[in-house]
């Protein structure tokens, strides 16, 4: 919003100079944007009159002229501006005036000879002196114009101007009068206010009234104005304010509410009384109703808009914009003039609906004074009467008071302001601020009890209070304090160690991926399995294929391995660590923190000796780089995984401490055929348990110096007995004495029996106190044979 210094003075006048002020504007949340003088600096243009205007001899476009600029004799100016004529007056600049330029050089005038004619100085026109041409040839200034008076003064042309950035919540200062309101507040002086007075009813005229809408519209102002002299031309000091503010002059009617619209904040609308048809009706509009604009575009309402209109349809956009119809033109003489309240909500988003944004919209969607309509109505029909000899009507007033906003009570507490803002604040200053702020402020003891005024509608809590008292006390005046830290300085190692979890993979060759944790609906199905748990779909996805939550990192990395196999890329190693999602409503939705492989190609890079495709054992090496290398292998075990999306021979879940912590092995090759993947490799291990095996404390042991024996088992067992199951048992047998054991070796085929396989595994035995004996060793060893014979049907292989 542009708002003149010198209309802002009148108002409220402290004694600031003009950057000051705008700091001041500033620091009170009134941004300012911008400021800056209405004209380049010039000098030696005075106010001039034009006595004589002869033609040139040598020239048909110029003319030979005297003009009055209240010197001695007056001056023989050549000029060539088509509206130059005797009587007019106009900015002159003298000899060795110095005008505006746009290098800031400045331009300067000499005594020179336009074909063979002296002319002694320059006539102006608007953009000689750093103003917008409206016309095309001198600037013609008022008859009233005292002559030789410098053009900067009579002008104004020092005056500055404000481009002040107006926040959403602050619709009260969208006026000079909100303004100054502010100035008047922080300085703690009184304002002036224009002499308001109800008009005198001079005619008889009354327009008729229906609200039909009056949630929307709860007070509606409409008083007729008759036999408006349209001869009148907006006076300089109004026209001045307009421009100055960056609105153009139309005509008088359209000066007039443009006028008390920058000046008190309320939007006015003048329909041409002859062209309304019976009553006015506030009402919504019917769907699929048209109305033709001001500015001729043609919009089809929808039905929730509120609108204005009579017999015949709508006559306007109510808040928004009139229409054509009922539109004043320079031949309007009566009219009748709108003054309402609109509720914030019946206009906000109605107008950038139909691509519009106009100043009224621009209050009434943020909220205007609902105490304001009366006092706008009677200075824009005052302006009228007295400047335009208008003759006023009856005013009719259409309201519903239970619908004006509701200004409640907020409660402050006396501590709180002290409390949040840091600092002792007197509380009688605090009371004063908030009553100059214009709220009701009643003291009951502990707290105040604060009644908004009707312009702030931002208004509505404790914290609005305590923002509005350090706002005026000043926040440069809040002394610099040291922050009382109150910190947990327990330290959380959760980054550091998954950092640790992340450098192993990569040094396993791997590369992280980074996606969202979104994921397709179709992929989804895809890795179906009731382990899995219920998939969450979103309410409002960013596409389609991102359309629910993941239930494994899966099915995000699994798409990174299609994109960069179709970009020639056969070896694909990629980790993330992320959450997955499960829960078929955000209320059961559990999180998961995890760790997830994927892996396609040979182990290696490309090279001569060894390019071997992966398969479950390299998988299994790369996910055990996970696994501290302090923690006692006896921790770790696997079985065999039921997952569906994996291969049922090449997978395994993963045990620590006897509990499930993640998966690993082949993707499904239906699964990994319908996605167009070679074979593929993926593991997901949950975080936690990963991160609590680096945080566990191991003491460091001392290497046994007595030698180990070592005992290979080689067994005939049932295939469908699972390997771990077996190792379980020699390690609980086993006892202390057994140091580790491993598998070997497999084998089923022609040499066994039809569901029999052959497994080898290796013992090691050792004592940390002295050198094991034979038969100490053979007693543990025929322990473990019994028990593997007893428990699985296990047979010795002979040979």
């Amino acid at each position: 919003m542009k708002i003149s210094e010198q209309w802002l003075r009148q108002w409220v006048n402290p004694n600031l100079n003009s950057e000051a002020l705008g700091e001041q504007l500033t620091m009170l949340g009134l941004e300012i944007d911008d400021r800056y003088a209405l004209a380049k600096p010039c000098s030696g243009v005075v106010v001039g009159e034009v006595i004589t205007v002869e033609p040139h001899p040598d020239a048909d476009k110029l003319r030979i002229t005297s003009v009055d600029v209240a010197a001695d004799v007056p001056l023989q100016i050549v000029c060539g501006a088509p509206n130059v004529r005797v009587g007019m007056k106009a900015p002159v600049a003298t000899i060795g005036a110095v005008l505006p330029t746009d290098d800031g050089k400045g331009f300067k005038i000499k005594k020179s000879k336009l074909r063979g004619v002296e002319s002694q100085g320059m006539l102006c026109g608007a953009s000689e002196i750093d103003l917008p041409d409206v016309i095309d040839g001198l600037l013609e200034l008022p008859e009233t114009a005292p002559v030789g008076t410098d053009i900067r003064e009579y002008l104004g042309l020092d005056n500055q101007v404000f481009d002040i950035s107006i926040t959403p919540n602050r619709g009260d200062c969208f006026s000079v009068r909100g303004i100054a309101r502010e100035l008047a507040v922080v300085n703690e002086m009184d304002w002036n206010t224009p002499d308001i007075e109800p008009v005198q009813i001079t005619t008889a005229a009354k327009q008729a009234v229906k609200v039909q809408a009056d949630e929307q519209c709860p007070r509606y102002f409409a008083q007729p104005v008759s036999n408006i002299n349209r001869d009148i031309v907006t006076p300089k000091w109004m026209l001045d304010a307009l421009l100055q503010s960056g609105l153009r002059s139309h005509n008088f009617l359209v000066d007039v509410t443009n006028y008390v619209l920058l000046e008190l904040g309320q939007p006015l609308h003048a329909f041409d009384a002859d062209k309304i048809v019976g009553d006015i009706v506030v009402r919504l509009a019917n769907q699929g109703e048209q109305l033709q604009l001001l500015n001729e575009q043609n919009i089809i309402l929808q039905g929730d808009e509120l609108v204005i209109a009579d017999d015949e349809g709508i006559l306007a956009l109510a808040g928004i914009m009139g229409g054509l119809r009922s539109s004043v033109s320079d031949s309007t003489t009566n009219i009748v003039l709108e003054s309402a309240f609109f509720a914030p909500l019946a206009v906000a988003g109605k107008a950038r609906r139909f691509g519009l944004h106009t100043d009224a919209s621009q209050r009434f969607e943020r909220g205007v004074d609902f105490e304001l309509p009366e006092l706008a109505l009677q200075r824009a029909v005052g302006l009228l009467t007295d400047i335009a000899q208008g003759q006023a009507g009856e005013v009719t007033v259409v309201e519903n008071t239970q619908q004006l906003p509701n200004r409640s009570a907020i409660k402050l507490a006396k501590n709180k302001v002290n409390d949040v803002i840091g600092i002792d604040i007197d509380q009688a200053t605090i009371e004063g601020i908030l009553t100059r702020l214009g709220l009701v402020v009643e003291d009951q003891g502990e707290q105040f009890v604060c009644i908004p005024p009707s312009w702030r509608f931002d208004l509505s809590i404790a914290e609005d209070l305590v923002e509005e008292v350090a706002r005026v006390y000043g926040y440069d005046n809040l002394p610099s304090l040291r922050p009382s830290l109150q910190v947990d300085m327990r330290y959380d190692d959760t980054a550091d160690l998954t950092m640790r979890l992340k450098l192993a993979l990569v040094e396993a060759g791997y590369m992280e991926a980074v996606s969202f944790s979104f994921s397709d609906a179709k992929l989804e199905a895809l890795l179906e399995d009731e382990a899995l748990g219920q998939l969450l779909p979103l309410a409002n996805p960013i596409s389609a294929d991102l359309a629910v939550m993941r239930r494994t990192l899966l099915s995000s990395l699994l798409p990174c391995v299609q994109y960069n196999l179709n970009r020639q890329q056969p070896r694909v190693r990629f980790f993330e660590t992320g959450l997955s999602f499960v829960g078929a409503n955000v209320s059961e939705l559990v999180q998961t923190p995890s760790i997830a492989l994927v892996a396609t190609g040979t182990v290696n890079p490309e090279q001569a000796y060894d390019n071997h495709v992966m398969d479950f054992f390299d998988l299994k090496h790369d996910v055990e780089q996970l696994i501290p290398v302090h923690i006692d292998k006896k921790q770790l075990s696997y079985r065999r995984s039921q997952l569906a999306f994996l291969h049922p021979g090449q997978s395994a879940d993963m045990l620590i401490d006897g509990e499930v912590v993640g998966w690993l092995g082949q993707l499904h090759p239906t699964v990994a055929k319908k996605l167009d993947l070679p074979a593929t490799w993926v593991a997901q291990l949950s975080l936690s348990p990963l991160l609590s095996l680096l945080r566990q404390s191991h003491a460091i042991k001392t290497p046994s110096k007595f030698p180990q024996i070592r005992r290979d088992i080689a067994l005939l067992v049932d295939a469908n007995i699972e390997i771990q199951t077996l190792s379980d048992t020699i390690q609980e047998v086993g006892g202390k004495l057994l140091n580790q054991h491993w598998l070997f070796d497999v084998y089923q085929g022609e040499h066994t029996a039809e569901g029999i396989r052959s497994l080898a595994f290796a013992l090691i035995w050792q004592d940390s106190t002295q050198t094991l004996s034979d038969d100490d060793v053979k007693t543990a060893m025929d322990q473990v044979i019994a028990a593997l014979q007893s428990r699985h049907g296990a047979q010795l292989r002979d040979g």
